[in-house]
């Protein structure tokens, strides 16, 4: 006879198709009932906070609903801050967890309800009776709300038979939102500012993406003649690279970001317009009319001057109408924005005589397959990636831990983008304190992404953030210090080929890499020996305002 953690399982397996989880006491019923009654996969990691971070990156690269599982306690605390990184960053995902039974709290259990809705998440606790229509409430609520939920199953009512699996209802999920006849009427004025705007710009973020904006956006650009940029979450979402200026804010190029303070209308979609993306309020000039588009109650910027709430795709559409006949500013014509996104290619070798972690990138750039999907840790690192690593769209680039501004989260996103994108090469950027802090997972990620895995480590044997904002203010640098750690030995411990990379000639390695057969290529894991002196633009920036 089924039982309330069958119930959970069967239902939530109709509407996923991976699992990443740690197995314990409070979740052991419900993978036992995963594996032997559903066609969902289930794919172990190390750490419980790897789990929910598998599944996060499992979302960004598909784009589907994700789960992930772990036992109560201690098992449920280690997910806190993984799962307070997907609440921020609305990453829709069901979390399985044991809980006390309902006879009260143990010695060892902790108000789970509480901790989760303390980091954004809401919490729904099956019964005997209706665990199946309580587990499709809180995948509704995931996708509805596009933010992760907590499906608690208590210890004493796990093995309870509960009858056969009900059907149940599908998901009932909220169509695109349309602007009102007030939007509306400010969408046919918007098309009037652009039709007459000598030097139109669009910007586009991940919001865009999702709400599958891409081809509109491309066809209101063309109509317009608009320079585009993206946000760092939205790389790639315009189709015509040779009008786009790449990324802004921070890891923008500085002519390029020059070029955007000409513009005389924007019009932002999908963005949030956070202080990066708006260069600490330096993107735009006080002259530009900035009007934004997104589903937020309001603006979420002082420099907007017009809003509209609507789905990012629904208004570029309404535009593209509106503006039948418009003529093209032909601004976009004018300029070499190719040349403009140019990054500086670096030293080579920095002062210290370790690497410049510019040139590395560049080279890396250079080498790394065409079919990728990038995942990144949080740290100083950040910006070599997304200003030397072009990507193809927004669910080829994911930053895994930036929206609550968290480190330790990268080699867990590993194996998550691994399964999302199975063909694909999944390429790490992380630092060597991020690195330490998700070792855990890094056996994970090379037993799951085998030879389609590659993990660049900038080693700079630091905290580089901390030291470039608070060394450079007197602060001892001592704690942000760490000893020489040898990754591509680490990396060799659990099957894979590392490689210290301290010239550019032991990059050579990365370029034979590409060519052999990912089925029988090892895991590669590039331990870089990066020079700590070399401050990225965006972290300037960040000191500059905190000065």
């Amino acid at each position: 006879m089924p039982t309330v953690s069958a119930h959970v399982a069967v239902t939530l397996a109709r509407h996923i198709d991976h699992v990443f989880g740690v197995m314990g006491n409070g979740n052991a019923w419900f993978l036992d009932a995963l594996e032997r009654s559903t066609p969902a996969t289930y794919t172990a990691v190390r750490h419980e906070a790897g789990a929910v971070v598998a599944a996060d990156a499992f979302h960004r690269a598909s784009g589907r609903l994700a789960a992930a599982t772990a036992t109560y306690g201690a098992g449920f605390t280690n997910t806190l801050t993984a799962l307070a990184e997907a609440v921020q960053a609305h990453v829709p995902l069901v979390l399985v967890v044991g809980d006390e039974p309902t006879s009260g709290p143990r010695p060892w259990d902790v108000d789970q309800i509480a901790l989760a809705a303390a980091v954004g998440a809401r919490t729904y606790t099956v019964g005997h009776a209706d665990a199946a229509a309580t587990t499709v409430i809180a995948i509704e609520h995931a996708l509805t709300y596009r933010v992760p939920t907590v499906l608690a199953i208590p210890y004493d009512v796990a093995t309870l038979e509960a009858g056969a699996v009900p059907d149940t209802a599908e998901p009932r999920l909220p169509a695109p939102l349309a602007p009102t006849a007030f939007g509306g009427a400010a969408i046919t004025g918007l098309a009037r500012e652009l039709s007459a705007a000598e030097r139109p710009f669009l910007l586009a973020g991940r919001g865009a993406w999702v709400a599958g904006a891409s081809a509109a956006l491309g066809v209101l650009a063309d109509a317009t003649g608009a320079i585009t940029a993206s946000t760092a979450l939205g790389r790639g979402i315009f189709p015509r690279e040779e009008f786009d200026l790449g990324v802004t804010g921070g890891f923008g190029a500085e002519d390029a970001m020059e070029l955007v303070r000409e513009a005389d209308v924007a019009v932002v979609f999908g963005a949030s317009l956070n202080q990066f993306t708006m260069r600490f309020g330096e993107l735009f000039s006080p002259g530009t009319r900035v009007v934004q588009v997104d589903v937020a109650p309001t603006a979420t910027h002082p420099h907007v001057g017009g809003y509209i709430r609507g789905d990012a795709r629904v208004v570029a559409e309404a535009l593209v109408a509106a503006l039948a006949g418009a003529t093209s500013s032909g601004w976009r014509e004018s300029v070499a924005a190719p040349a403009l996104r140019a990054q500086d290619a670096g030293d080579g070798i920095a002062p210290d005589g370790r690497l410049d972690p510019r040139t590395v990138a560049a080279r890396i750039g250079e080498l790394l397959p065409q079919d990728r999907v990038v995942v990144s840790d949080g740290g100083h690192f950040i910006g070599w990636a997304n200003m030397y690593w072009p990507v193809a769209s927004p669910d080829r680039m994911m930053m895994v831990g930036t929206a609550y501004q968290s480190i330790g989260l990268g080699f867990p996103s590993v194996p998550g983008a691994a399964l999302a994108q199975p063909t694909s090469t999944v390429v790490l950027t992380t630092g060597d304190g991020g690195g330490l802090m998700a070792l855990a997972d890094l056996e994970s990620a090379v037993r799951v992404a085998g030879g389609r895995g590659l993990a660049v480590v900038w080693n700079d044997g630091a905290y580089g953030a901390e030291v470039n904002l608070y060394g450079l203010k007197g602060v001892a640098t001592g704690p942000m210090m760490i000893p020489d750690v040898d990754f591509a030995g680490l990396a060799r411990a659990v099957g894979a080929e590392g490689v210290v990379v301290r010239t550019m000639q032991d990059l050579e390695r990365l370029a034979t890499w590409t060519t052999e057969d990912a089925a029988s290529r090892p895991y590669l894991l590039l331990d870089v020996r990066i020079s700590g002196a070399v401050v990225a633009p965006y972290q300037q920036e960040i000191i500059r305002v905190n000065s």
